[in-house]
């Protein structure tokens, strides 16, 4: 067991939930992450400090651009575009190259991020024009050096970009500048996800996958001019990126584009993802609220609409048949194209790519979301408000499965057994299911797994556990993205753990090769389901217990009914 050493100093408290408050509104998380991260990502430069940083020029053929050299010597260009603004006639339709632009242009700021849902236009910081690209790379690097890359899918249900910008120079520099790292943004809610036939004769479904894409195309083109390598990509998405990173894997029935050659998730989301027939209703309610559903050509008169109007449609409603919204109402479809099936079916036939993997999870995924109910029936609405294909078929098996829990601090009877039900059948659930389809396909031996289990004195005072993508400031680094002050003092030893396991696994597609010296092995998935434990002063490999293995085969057994 490798317990790692406590620091001694106190700071003031910060309030997670803020970021996760148990959870009518869940939403709203993404939304506040959005803000409050842009303020808190870069590094502590003032305007005059980041006035007299170098300068670097990157050429990439079709623009030039500036971007910084920043103290630690990282270079930096942010808010580049790597596809032409989807507006007008490219709404709803894959992502184009760049036009060509004359001169040198400033990449010392972020682009605006994509409209979230429930968001009113105009808003500051986000912009139907959102498809930028920032990259961070060790100073004086040549084509020639050939850097692993890390392209970084943020996460925020399919409805917010809710972790831009987040900076990538801490793990640069600590990676002893031997990577390259990317971020971007993508198309979300209505923008990204509307769907219909009308849209697949007219458009292209799944645009912010697409969008996705079209980075991965961006970075083979593009990366040896920052010293990256293009045969050396790995993916790593967190939340919706996470479980975007999970689609690629298994887009287009598992054909293998040689975009990257690694894939790393921390907490695989899988909503429901329906079938195109089955979300006519919401092209139909959309059309209907912009004024375009008496147009021959709706798609051209969506096309014409002005941003707002789009807009102030991109809002998220009950599913057919339930009377309370859904935390995630745009999501990715079955096309039969890029996604041809249920991505557990997917993973069920092999269709997925067979390359090293490394998956995981926090301990209680489901606390940030779960409705606080206090009966029986009120568990059973809310999963039914998220999955609304269950019926008393599903449910009752399900209850069977989440029989009434301990309880929490500051929640009602049943919000324990909703909580771990939504938290499994959403993000563990899946994350587990992959990897063992990783296993039968002999890939065992390049597949890891873990349990994030550090705990946080307010988390726990307030009964959400170790939250959904609490882990987050450990591998991205201290205030790389927004950091609980547990990660400033007594969970502090973590951070350079984790990180060290992530950057190893960029580099060299397995977490051990350049993990923290003295950090122990970390032991493949294998048969046992095996995972790596974070636990502070207690990190081990545990096998996934029997009761957790037999509640992912029930999920995965009612496929159909989950649209998973």
């Amino acid at each position: 067991m490798f317990a790692l050493p406590q620091p001694s100093m106190e700071r003031r408290k910060f309030d997670w939930r803020r970021f996760s408050a148990p959870v009518s509104i869940a939403s709203m998380i993404l939304a506040v992450l959005s803000v409050v991260l842009y303020f808190s990502i870069r590094e502590h430069l003032t305007a005059r400090d980041e006035a007299n940083l170098p300068r670097v020029t990157v050429d990439l053929g079709y623009a030039r651009y500036s971007g910084n050299v920043l103290p630690s010597g990282v270079s930096q260009f942010l808010g580049m575009r790597f596809a032409a603004p989807p507006i007008g006639n490219l709404r709803w339709r894959a992502p184009q190259d760049p036009e060509p632009k004359e001169g040198t242009t400033d990449a010392i700021d972020f682009g605006p991020t994509c409209l979230a849902t429930e968001v009113t236009y105009p808003t500051s910081g986000q912009d139907e024009d959102c498809l930028y690209v920032n990259v961070w790379s060790p100073n004086n690097t040549t084509p020639d050096s050939k850097l692993p890359v890390w392209l970084f899918i943020q996460g925020g249900g399919y409805t917010s970009n809710a972790n831009p910008n987040w900076n990538g120079s801490q793990v640069v520099d600590v990676s002893g500048k031997n990577i390259v790292f990317v971020n971007f943004n993508y198309r979300v809610g209505l923008w990204g996800f509307l769907a219909s036939e009308r849209i697949r004769k007219d458009g292209d479904l799944n645009a912010g996958l697409l969008d996705q894409r079209q980075v991965m195309k961006w970075v083979q083109t593009h990366i040896s001019k920052f010293g990256g390598d293009p045969n050396h990509v790995v993916i790593h998405g967190l939340s919706a990126g996470a479980g975007s990173v999970a689609l690629h894997l298994a887009a287009y029935g598992g054909r293998d584009d040689k975009l990257f050659v690694g894939a790393m998730s921390e907490s695989v989301f899988f909503p429901a993802q329906p079938r195109v027939p089955e979300l006519e209703y919401q092209f139909d309610k959309t059309v209907e609220q912009v004024g375009c559903k008496d147009d021959k050509d709706q798609m051209g008169c969506l096309r014409g609409k002005d941003i707002k109007a789009i807009q102030d449609a991109n809002l998220a409603l009950p599913f057919p048949g339930r009377s309370a919204n859904p935390h995630f109402y745009w999501t990715p479809c079955i096309d039969g194209d890029m996604l041809r099936d249920y991505p557990y079916r997917l993973y069920e036939k092999g269709s997925f790519i067979k390359m090293p993997v490394l998956f995981g999870t926090g301990t209680n995924e489901g606390s940030v979301f779960a409705a606080n109910v206090a009966t029986q029936e009120g568990f059973v609405s809310f999963m039914k408000d998220n999955y609304p294909k269950l019926t008393k078929n599903e449910t009752g098996p399900m209850l069977q499965k989440y029989p009434l829990l301990a309880p929490l601090p500051n929640h009602n009877a049943w919000f324990p057994s909703t909580s771990q039900a939504y938290g499994e059948t959403t993000f563990i659930c899946p994350g587990n299911i992959v990897m063992d389809a990783y296993a039968a396909a002999n890939r065992s031996s390049t597949s890891w797994s873990y349990r994030f289990n550090v705990q946080d004195n307010q988390n726990t005072a307030s009964g959400l556990g170790v939250p959904h993508v609490f882990e987050a400031p450990a591998v991205f680094g201290i205030d790389a993205c927004p950091t609980p002050e547990s990660f400033r003092t007594y969970n502090r030893p973590i951070v350079p753990l984790m990180m060290n396991y992530w950057i190893s696994f960029i580099r060299s597609l397995n977490p051990n090769t350049y993990k923290l010296n003295g950090a122990p092995a970390w032991d493949a998935w294998g048969g046992n389901q095996s995972r790596y434990v974070f636990e502070l002063d207690k990190n081990r490999m545990e096998n996934v217990d029997d009761g957790q293995k037999s509640r992912c085969r029930f999920w995965e057994s009612i496929v159909e009914v989950m649209e998973q």
